[in-house]
């Protein structure tokens, strides 16, 4: 009797937050003149800024943001008014300045009031505010980021990422989405250094003071946010390019590293035109430069005109990159240029809509890699990569709405997450789906071009998609974004003469079982059916808008098997009856099914099992039936979900049974496969090649593990260089079962490294040693100088997601450097992975509880509902553990038992 199993979340209480008040109205700024002279010697930076700004009421203080920052003097220039006042402020401005007599600094709320001692009348003027900063190393607001010359000089570069508030701490602003004005940004540089900004360069002098260094000037922004603003001062070199529409592009890189931009250039070359016609609207500005951060916290940043990224998310080796990086570079290049429309011409009223802009770049991304790639067979590792993610993410009591109410910034920071992301990015593919790419790019025009320069939220979006296609838009669309959590669709079928009458039902999806409660929510869901005859076709479709419905299916024999929901597009779990389940099995052995469709089953069937709603054995017996399976992205969900199922299992004293089960299922295609790629293959091959023979080696597959040794002492001796699509496969199975010179060998490989790809290769797998005190070196390793702050996350991910004792070790390690792992990524959503990936893995009740009085008493208020998911999870675990693992191992026992 599986039921549903109540879990106490009363545990994690949020604790109460002081009001968030967003800033007045009645002073905003229409042009900032924002002049910046960083010294990169003491990591300060001092600035001028002259902000033509209006008065709309009367009033003597002004509110604006600024966290960071010490004011030295500001004051206010009314404009002339009529008559003598004119002449006067002529001639002699000062007398009408009217200088701050107080500035007081809210510090908490990120604000600061400056205080006048007579009224600013109604009209326009200048703010004038001269201040200092420091240059920073938590990588937000205006930092330092640390890279070696080629001759391995440390030296310190000065970046800015601002999204979402920080623009406040490299100057005085209105730091709302919402707040909109153009720029004009000068910057006061060592003359031997790059100055990039948003705009180009219009104008370069010496500086009148200082001739070592240099005035550059930019010419005037459109209007825009400021989370969008962007300078970077530094040594680099770049790769030049044209689009076809005219607009030059430039890929910036490390210095003497400019070979390694030519791909990101190639991409960001076909990707420009390619969005200028999707969305009918020319990209607005002269010039778009990538470049690539030594220290950086995201992926990547679309500032307007000057898009930064992490190196590893921009830069490609031919020789050194594997397949798997050109594929993230190509996706990363394409999310964020999606943006320089959809966010940067076109930006969300305020952080509640962020999902949109992530969403939407999310979901085209894939889209334009398609158009560049087409061999990458992209959109079913959609499915894989952020489909069943989010899924897995929305069916948690602890998750979101796609919109939430966010005020203080420690809240926006929070929902950066994969619901923001990957579930946006999937509703808009299943509302694309819904609309038909024709209407849905009418609707897209239209939207960009009424709120071009302007703002929008989630409902302008629908009301111009449901006027190109005349579909209730809005209404569908509500149920997916204001409520969280998704359906589970329940199929049942008969067949009458030559009909199928299927019985259609949908519930609230929980990841601890099916939603029993009264008041159970319900979604608007956009149903598509396909049978047996053509799978590639879909033969019906409806839209289920009430908890159930009847659909019969016309000139159907009995032997045909009806699949719902083809291509995985629509944003929910089926369970089918066992009979029809039955009936569509076959199509995974003989690959009838479409890859995405067999991905999709095993998904939902691995998914169901977790609730609860079916034996765990169900799937393992499904999981065999894919043994001619030939696709990478299948195999690579396959190999997630067996992955999630050894950690399960880590826990009992049966992990070897479930280890062998591995190599039984992964050994026919990795013989098939061998270690050489041969004549004629593709992407896709080299991507399953190095899954393979990775799963395989990890689970102690003993020709693999011979291999991989052999052809480590190679690599590491110079006898033959391990190909790029290799080294990771080898380098974790060699460590999985290696020892302390293994270990060594590695950390030798990691300071050798010129790559920052190579490097993180390298950082992502050393959690894989086992013994103890090997572990206890790669956590401080971790932490330690060798490894970028942005990377010391993967690297006690890896420890913790490798074995049992790696897993108590890593979270010993985590509250043990607490302060200082805070201290380093405060508040960003660093914080949030790093409490994902060193305690989810647990499957122990008392775990939660310890995890939860842990963040009760070091508070992380960006990472509060990632603690809250995490303690769920660890009891889904404990409850998925009592429950199934006698079955699991009865099962893997039998299986190898000799037949009677």
């Amino acid at each position: 009797n599986r039921k549903h199993i109540i879990i106490n979340y009363d545990l994690y209480t949020m604790p109460e937050r002081r009001p968030f008040v967003r800033l007045p109205t009645d002073v905003y700024p229409v042009n900032y003149g924002l002049c910046l002279k960083p010294d990169l010697i003491d990591f300060t930076f001092e600035g001028k800024l002259e902000a033509i700004v209006k008065v709309n009421l009367a009033t003597n203080q002004i509110v604006m943001n600024c966290a960071d920052i010490d004011i030295i003097t500001a004051s206010f220039v009314p404009e002339g008014g009529e008559g003598e006042g004119e002449i006067l402020l002529a001639f002699f401005p000062f007398f009408l300045e009217i200088n701050a007599t107080g500035f007081n600094y809210q510090n908490e709320d990120e604000k600061v009031t400056l205080s006048f001692p007579s009224a600013l009348q109604k009209g326009s003027g200048t703010l004038k505010i001269d201040f200092v900063g420091e240059l920073n190393d938590k990588m937000k607001g205006f930092y330092r980021s640390k890279y070696a010359t080629p001759a391995g000089e440390i030296r310190y570069a000065a970046v800015t990422q601002f999204e979402a508030t920080d623009a406040r701490r490299a100057f005085p602003c209105w730091d709302e989405p919402a707040i909109k004005a153009t720029f004009d940004i000068s910057l006061i540089v060592p003359k031997d250094r790059v100055a990039l900004s948003n705009m180009n360069v219009i104008d370069r002098k010496p500086h009148p003071e200082d001739d070592s260094l240099l005035e550059v000037k930019f010419a005037t922004t459109p209007i825009m946010s400021t989370y969008l603003v962007a300078f970077v001062i530094g040594e680099y070199d770049f790769v030049e390019g044209q689009s076809s529409d005219g607009v030059t592009v430039r890929v910036y890189t490390p210095t003497g590293k400019a070979e390694q931009g030519k791909f990101a250039l190639e991409v960001a070359v076909k990707t420009l035109p390619f969005y200028n016609d999707y969305f009918n609207v020319p990209y607005p500005l002269p010039k778009i430069d990538l470049i690539a951060i030594a220290d950086f916290a995201a992926g990547a940043m679309e500032n307007w005109g000057l898009v930064t990224y992490r190196e590893t998310a921009l830069l490609i080796d031919p020789k050194n990159s594997c397949s798997s990086s050109r594929q993230w570079v190509a996706l990363v290049v394409g999310h964020e240029l999606a943006h320089q429309w959809f966010g940067n011409l076109v930006t969300m009223e305020w952080w509640t809509h962020l999902w949109l802009n992530e969403g939407f770049a999310s979901w085209i991304e894939y889209l334009c890699v398609d158009h560049c790639f087409p061999d990458y067979d992209i959109w079913t590792q959609f499915v894989s990569a952020d489909y069943t993610r989010a899924l897995d993410l929305d069916a948690l009591d602890n998750s979101h709405p796609i919109e939430v109410n966010v005020g203080h910034p420690s809240e926006v920071d929070e929902i950066f997450d994969a619901i923001s992301y990957s579930k946006g990015a999937s509703v808009i593919r299943m509302l694309h789906n819904y609309i038909g790419d024709k209407d849905f790019r009418k609707g897209m025009h239209s939207y960009l071009l009424k709120f071009q320069h302007r703002n929008a939220a989630t409902e302008d979006l629908w009301d111009c998609l449901e006027q190109a296609s005349g579909k209730p838009i809005a209404l569908v669309m509500r149920s997916w974004t204001k409520q969280m959590g998704f359906p589970i669709i329940v199929v049942d079928q008969e067949q009458q003469g030559d009909d199928r009458i299927l019985k259609i039902s949908q519930k609230k999806f929980c990841a601890s079982g099916p939603h029993n409660g009264e008041d159970c929510p319900n979604w608007m869901v956009p149903i598509s059916i396909c049978t047996g005859e053509d799978p590639g076709c879909t033969k019906l479709k409806v839209l289920l808008d009430s908890p159930e419905t009847t659909i019969t299916i016309n000139n159907i024999s009995p032997d045909q098997w009806v699949k719902i929901n083809p291509g995985t597009v629509g944003f929910y779990r089926i369970q089918y009856s066992s009979a029809m389940l039955e009936g569509l099995l076959p199509g995974i052995r003989d690959l009838t099914l479409l890859p995405v469709d067999r991905l999709g089953l095993q998904n939902d069937l691995f998914s169901l099992s977790r609730a609860g709603m079916i034996s765990t054995v169900e799937v393992l017996k499904l999981m065999e039936a894919f043994v001619n399976e030939p696709n990478y992205t299948v195999w690579s969900d396959l190999s997630c979900n067996l992955g999630v199922l050894s950690s399960l299992l880590s826990h009992t004293d049966f992990h070897e049974e479930i280890q062998e089960f591995i190599r039984d299922l992964f050994t026919p295609i990795g013989l098939k496969l061998g270690w050489e790629c041969k004549q004629g293959e593709g992407h896709l091959d080299a991507l399953l090649r190095g899954l393979v023979l990775g799963k395989l080696g990890k689970a102690g597959h003993k020709p693999t593990l011979e291999e991989a040794r052999r052809r480590f002492k190679d690599h590491v001796e110079g006898k033959q260089i391990l190909s790029a699509d290799l080294r990771s496969p080898v380098y974790l199975t060699v460590l999985k079962h290696g020892d302390s010179a293994t270990l060594d060998t590695m950390l030798k490989l990691h300071k050798q490294a010129d790559m920052q790809e190579e490097k993180n290769r390298i950082e992502r797998v050393l959690g894989a040693i086992s013994a103890p005190d090997l572990i206890q070196k790669v956590l401080t390793f971790a932490l330690s100088e060798d490894v970028r702050p942005q990377d010391t996350v993967s690297v006690i991910g890896g420890v913790a997601g490798s074995s049992k004792h790696g897993r108590k070790a890593a979270w010993k390690f985590v509250k043990d450097n607490w302060e200082e792992l805070h201290n380093r990524y405060q508040g960003g959503f660093l914080i949030s992975r790093l409490i994902k990936l060193s305690v989810d893995g647990f499957a122990i009740d008392k775990m939660a509880a310890e995890v939860k009085s842990f963040f009760e008493s070091h508070q992380a208020p960006a990472a509060e509902r990632t603690v809250q998911q995490c303690c769920e999870n660890i009891l889904l675990n404990a409850a998925w553990l009592k429950r199934d693992a006698d079955d699991i191992h009865q099962y893997l026992l039998k299986r190898k038992a000799p037949p009677v």
